[in-house]
């Protein structure tokens, strides 16, 4: 039984289903990886697991619940943090208070998991009196990351983590991913970086147009000929 899953999901926002049958699915300790095409309904399927959209079939569980019908602030506390692609800061608010408002289900001290939150990202600890918005979009992304791991997730979902930073700081955030998932948590991901994602994964899906295309380990995936020619560059 899959920790956390989106199975056979039907649905899309109103129109047209841009899932067609659907699943993605994450064990604990694990990277699943949704890669696929521009609109092959990657970030959609996160939604779904997340219940931002109302599927038409399927099913979510996690920890072998079923959470179809759950709200997703009652999802978030389940268990399960996201980190959307834009709009993931309070621009207003400094490093440390973006931390703390990750806190926000939390009624515990919650200040050893900042310390760990800024041994996972130094440079946040040497910026966490200053406004998010006056950060580079690398820094960003980590200030976003670091919030989603103030709730002690036990599924981490990324929507598109390394989408407009350099190769540099792409390479870092996926150690910062390896790094924790070598703590226990689940983490799905959406990502446009496919060949360097499946480097990294446990697990991965290929979408193409909300269908499930391809379905295996990362290492398979990345030997596949037919997943090299048409989404990896060849």
């Amino acid at each position: 039984m899959s920790f956390l899953i989106g199975e056979n999901m039907t649905g899309g926002y109103g129109g047209a289903d841009i899932l067609k049958g659907c699943t993605v699915d994450v064990d604990e300790g694990q990277i699943a990886v949704i890669v696929g095409p521009n609109g092959a309904g990657k970030s959609t399927a996160m939604r779904a697991i997340l219940g931002m959209l109302d599927l038409k079939s399927g099913s979510v569980r996690f920890k072998g619940k079923d959470i179809t019908h759950l709200s997703t602030q009652d999802r978030i506390a389940e268990g399960i943090a996201f980190v959307p692609q834009n709009n993931n800061v309070f621009v207003g608010m400094t490093v440390l208070e973006n931390l703390e408002m990750g806190a926000f289900l939390r009624e515990d001290d919650f200040s050893e998991t900042i310390e760990e939150v800024f041994e996972l990202f130094p440079v946040l600890a040497e910026k966490q009196k200053q406004l998010a918005g006056e950060l580079s979009g690398g820094q960003r992304q980590q200030v976003a990351f670091g919030r989603a791991l103030m709730s002690q997730p036990l599924v981490l979902m990324l929507d598109e983590p390394t989408a407009g930073v350099s190769p540099i700081v792409m390479d870092d955030l996926f150690e910062r991913i390896l790094q924790v998932r070598q703590s226990g948590v689940a983490i799905l991901m959406v990502e446009q970086n496919a060949r360097q994602a499946l480097n990294i994964a446990d697990k991965g899906f290929v979408l193409v147009v909300g269908e499930n295309r391809h379905t295996d380990t990362g290492e398979v995936l990345l030997a596949d000929p037919e997943v090299r020619r048409s989404f990896l560059g060849g």
